[in-house]
């Protein structure tokens, strides 16, 4: 298995009797009917697996799901997903840091044609952790735990979330490259096991007007070369951050408008960071570049020592480009002893008119995009293969998205 540009998981199913060729060579794909900048005329593209990410599907466990490298002429295919991210955490360790996060990746649960959540009875202005509605989908959200125990991931708890039909659970925070792996796959586990239960899974950014969107909060810390110290970790400085934790902040904060672009890749991630106030009172998403302590109103809060969390990413979010471009923009900061600037512990819901020196968010896909492009440094950490293979692609994306006639235009337009 193998992640395009586009978050689209491809794979190939092959017997146990042909792994040992696949493991030497790689399983042949023609790279440009996925969503790479390739074309017919490039030669196969080998997806070589990497057997230390290797996983049984619990739910069916005749099969093992292996994510894989993509190879083309002897070489790395730079603007792979995960050749990217590899590229940037060899770049980190050469510096001694070695990142580990962990990411809260909400769904929702909905009816197979998408048109509604799956639950009728799940209505309640204010239903976040409400009880009965996590129990009437238990079969669900226990059989996608019971898995993850099963694998070691060490999940440690599941609830209903914001939204109407919305649903997180989290699970121990790993090694950067682990953790996107995980994410990756259990991405394709809710969907499977979704199906299995007649339902749909969606991880939309906004699939429901009014109600709050799907994030991908990714809580970041950096440990040394033993992996037993965090680096981030100091309780003389402010809120526990050491000077390195904040400098690797200030980076996050400095090419935040330029992140965007990856870390809320689609046209419908801006429905959710630019959103009005939800039915459930707050969209619980950043629209302006703000840090703070523990406020869940901001883009980046300090929970705790050691480490932050990025509010920012959404449900679309790359597995491996999301890991990538929070590397990359923490390691500049960190070599550019980047500031994050000045703290913000006010409600930024209510109050965040009053900031008037901090930037805000991109207003849409194209606007990030721009940002993205204009972010000179970033595109070289991230590698230019790839920075030009996704900007040509994405800025196609917002092509057909902006060439598209919508029912609004005829509401609004057609007795001008």
């Amino acid at each position: 298995s193998y992640t395009d540009l586009f978050s689209g998981q491809r794979a190939k199913l092959v017997p146990a009797q042909a792994i040992a060729d696949m493991q030497k060579d790689g399983a042949g794909f023609a790279g440009f009917a996925t969503w790479l900048d390739l074309t017919p005329a490039h030669p196969d593209m080998l997806a070589v697996p990497d057997p230390a990410s290797v996983i049984q599907l619990p739910w069916k466990p005749e099969v093992a799901w292996v994510a894989a490298n993509c190879v083309m002429d002897d070489k790395e295919v730079g603007q792979a997903p995960r050749n990217t991210l590899k590229r940037v955490i060899e770049e980190a360790a050469r510096d001694g840091m070695h990142v580990k996060t962990g990411v809260e990746a909400e769904f929702f649960l909905i009816s197979p044609d998408g048109k509604a959540i799956s639950d009728e009875y799940d209505t309640a202005s204010k239903p976040c952790y409400d009880q009965q509605a996590v129990m009437r989908r238990y079969d669900v959200i226990a059989e996608i735990c019971d898995h993850m125990l099963a694998l070691g991931w060490g999940p440690y708890q599941n609830d209903h979330e914001d939204a109407n039909g919305q649903f997180e659970m989290n699970w121990t925070f790993d090694h950067a490259l682990a953790t996107a792996d995980k994410h990756s796959f259990f991405k394709f586990m809710v969907k499977s096991i979704a199906e299995k239960h007649g339902l749909r899974a969606t991880f939309m950014p906004k699939p429901f007007q009014g109600l709050t969107g799907n994030g991908c909060h990714a809580h970041i810390s950096v440990w040394d070369e033993t992996g037993k110290t965090n680096v981030f970790a100091d309780n003389a400085m402010e809120l526990g951050l050491s000077a390195k934790g904040r400098n690797f902040l200030g980076g996050i904060m400095k090419h935040a408008s330029a992140l965007a672009a990856i870390t809320n890749p689609t046209v419908n991630s801006y429905k959710r960071i630019n959103a009005p106030r939800t039915i459930s009172g707050a969209t619980w998403a950043p629209n302006t570049v703000t840090w703070t302590g523990n406020n869940r109103t901001h883009m980046v809060r300090v929970p705790g020592p050691g480490r932050f969390e990025l509010r920012l990413p959404d449900g679309a979010a790359n597995p491996y480009l999301l890991q990538a471009v929070i590397i990359a923009a923490g390691l500049d900061g960190i070599r550019s002893k980047a500031d994050p600037g000045k703290r913000y512990d006010i409600d930024m819901y209510q109050f965040g008119h009053t900031v008037t020196d901090a930037p805000k968010l991109p207003l849409n896909l194209l606007d990030a995009l721009r940002e993205f492009d204009n972010d000179k440094s970033l595109k070289v950490a991230l590698g230019e293969e790839f920075s030009s293979a996704y900007l040509k692609l994405k800025q196609q994306e917002w092509n057909s998205y902006a060439s598209h006639f919508t029912q609004w235009e005829r509401d609004h337009t057609l007795d001008i």
